[in-house]
């Protein structure tokens, strides 16, 4: 049987025309620099996010790994978030590959980090110290709420970055969210960091890989580094056309996905047993807190009912909308939530 999928949306399956690009990509050796879909891919992601050049890699987490390896030494520190997934969610790849420790500070609910907290907490030069040298920021953030990072937040963090001397960046896998949700192209938000990383597997619909965009020196050590790391995939370019087409293709529809998770909330958030502020969903996330049973049950209920959703923790719920999502998809998940709470 078919399931209404709402557990991310990493499960967004390509298209019949994105799957006709994929069968007719020009390929060539990638490790080599010869194909020629990945070059157009990465060539139309590095303007598109306002970069001199770009990088196609296999995962999100391969990209950010990638980042950090590349401006970081070994024995240095990164600044980020206690709710950054980068910490939470990649293996702690950073400190067992590249030999960089995290220092993690409180996100606030709207995704940002306190910048007297980041000020204060940049070591000072000192041998018992690991010396900081990067931060990373997330956009959108996925444990807030998928709240899109208020535009002058990063601004603010550059400005610091320039005054001690740190590189700063984007683990920016639903960035092309945060742009919709806010009205501002990606390039503009791009602006203040020297590398992004942004997944074209998630709301965008292709099937695998991210971009990873910086200088083009950054760049340049960092292709050693994916190679390294096992991410040199020779005939990638049947991957990159799936990411090309979803660049070109799926942006603006995201739209859609910000819509239906609105609604979504907004249905839900009356039921007796829900805790949930619709307006704190600002993009395709929706978190809730269930009261009368465990999350766990909850997911299960909803599962037999043939609804797919993630359960966190004791109580909280995940709902990602997405291209796989329809309106009938989020009339089911109302309707079925409203007779699971009914009855108990």
């Amino acid at each position: 049987s078919t399931f209404r999928d709402f557990r991310s949306d990493t499960v967004t399956a390509p298209s019949a025309a994105m799957r006709q690009c994929i069968q007719q990509a020009a390929v060539g050796d990638d490790v080599f620099g010869d194909d020629p879909t990945v070059k157009h891919l990465e060539a139309y992601a590095a303007e598109l996010l306002g970069k001199n050049a770009a990088m196609f890699v296999p995962s999100g987490t391969m990209s950010n790994l990638i980042a950090v390896g590349t401006h970081c030494q070994r024995s240095t520190e990164v600044i980020l978030g206690h709710d950054a997934h980068i910490f939470r969610y990649e293996g702690g790849g950073a400190s067992a590959f590249m030999g960089v420790s995290f220092c993690t500070l409180p996100n606030q609910p709207d995704g940002t980090i306190s910048i007297q907290d980041i000020e204060k907490n940049i070591r000072p030069d000192d041998p018992h110290c690991p010396r900081t040298s990067l931060i990373c920021l997330e956009d959108t953030h996925n444990l807030c709420g998928g709240v899109p990072l208020p535009p002058s937040f990063p601004l603010k963090v550059a400005g610091l970055c320039q005054t001690k001397g740190l590189k700063l960046h984007l683990d920016g896998a639903r960035l092309a969210n945060a742009a919709i949700a806010l009205h501002i192209d990606m390039k503009t938000l791009c602006q203040p960091y020297d590398s992004v990383s942004l997944c074209l597997s998630k709301g965008l619909g292709a099937p695998v890989g991210s971009i990873l965009a910086g200088e083009e020196d950054f760049i340049q050590k960092a292709r050693y580094l994916r190679k390294a790391l096992g991410g040199g995939m020779r005939q990638s370019g049947m991957l990159a056309a799936g990411g090309l087409y979803a660049l070109q293709n799926n942006f603006e529809r995201l739209e859609q996905d910000h819509s239906n998770a609105k609604r979504l909330a907004t249905e839900i958030s009356t039921l007796p047993g829900v805790s949930l502020l619709p307006e704190t969903v600002k993009t395709n996330i929706v978190y809730f807190d269930i009261s009368s049973m465990s999350a766990g049950m909850f997911v299960s209920k909803m599962k037999q009912q043939g609804i797919l959703i993630g359960g966190y923790g004791t109580s909280k719920v995940r709902a990602v909308t997405s291209l796989q999502v329809n309106e009938d998809d989020v009339q089911a998940f109302i309707s079925t939530t409203k007779n699971i709470l009914e009855s108990g």
